[in-house]
């Protein structure tokens, strides 16, 4: 009996968080660990069928690092970074988008139709939904060609709109197109915001390998639960962070300025994630707000 009463108190503090995001759209970037591991994968896509379930639209992004490091080395191919950006020659954009858009999208998709059929898988090029530009990149010993990698230059978002509308899950990975048809590699935290910024979601969500922003890495005592857009863009230009947190937190707050209501950092190798963040009083991870 006591049991049961806990599960009940438990779905009745959900209630309130139930009612304020049924029909808002939630921009979840999906990555780090937890895209590694079968278990998580599988409560990851669980997360988003209940999300859907109860009147949420879920919107996936993805990257996928690491398999493509993987995939190249399997073809004898050199794998080359500049300052954490991956140099991306005609080769490896192809084998970018096979990994991306032919297998871990695939994947994904498939994880979440296995619940019933709601999921959708895009990238970039499809509907010229991501608009890209080339990126510049300029570091400490000047600027460096990075190849086919590229920044968000403007968003498309009908495509998802309609899909949304029709109680689809879109899936995107996080390649995009410029005016001539070239693809390019884009960095799926920037994709996440800009995708959220496009469709004025309520949240933006990055899935990470951390418990989220720190005042002092060293102390696990630090986390900083809740920021403002100022704090926050104190902590990007203030060099404290690591660097593969810079772009989650930049994207974060630019969402924000955007129209993007509440922006979060959370680990996403805790089980269900996801639902401790929405569906709790306590929430997880670091908040960004206006």
């Amino acid at each position: 009996m006591e049991a049961a009463k806990r599960k009940a108190k438990v779905l009745m503090e959900a209630l309130p968080y139930i009612k304020e995001y049924y029909g808002r759209t939630v921009v979840v970037k999906f990555g780090g660990k937890a895209m590694e591991s079968e278990a998580l994968k599988e409560l990851f896509a669980s997360d988003i069928v209940l999300m859907r379930y109860v009147g949420i639209n879920p919107v996936i992004v993805h990257g996928g690092g690491p398999q493509i490091t993987r995939f190249m080395d399997k073809l004898g191919l050199k794998v080359r970074f500049v300052d954490g950006h991956r140099v991306t020659d005609s080769a490896t954009m192809e084998v970018a988008k096979m990994v991306l858009v032919g297998k871990v999208n695939k994947e994904i998709v498939s994880l979440i139709n296995g619940h019933g059929t709601l999921a959708v898988g895009l990238s970039g090029e499809d509907g010229n939904l991501i608009q890209a530009v080339k990126r510049r990149h300029v570091g400490e010993k000047g600027e460096t060609d990075l190849g086919f990698v590229g920044d968000v230059k403007a968003v498309n978002p009908r495509i998802l709109d309609n899909l949304i509308r029709e109680e689809f899950i879109p899936v995107v990975a996080s390649i995009g197109v410029d005016e001539k048809g070239q693809s390019y590699n884009i960095n799926a935290d920037l994709v996440a915001g800009a995708l959220a910024s496009a469709l004025r979601a309520d949240k933006l969500i990055y899935l990470t390998d951390v418990d989220g922003i720190y005042r002092d890495l060293a102390d696990q005592g630090s986390l900083i639960p809740e920021l403002g857009l100022e704090e926050a863009e104190e902590l990007v230009r203030g060099g404290t962070l690591s660097s593969g947190m810079i772009p989650k937190l930049q994207s974060c707050v630019e969402a924000v300025r955007s129209g993007v209501r509440r922006a979060h950092i959370i680990n996403g190798t805790v089980e269900h994630a996801l639902l401790l963040e929405l569906f709790t009083d306590a929430g997880i991870g670091t908040m960004v707000r206006p």
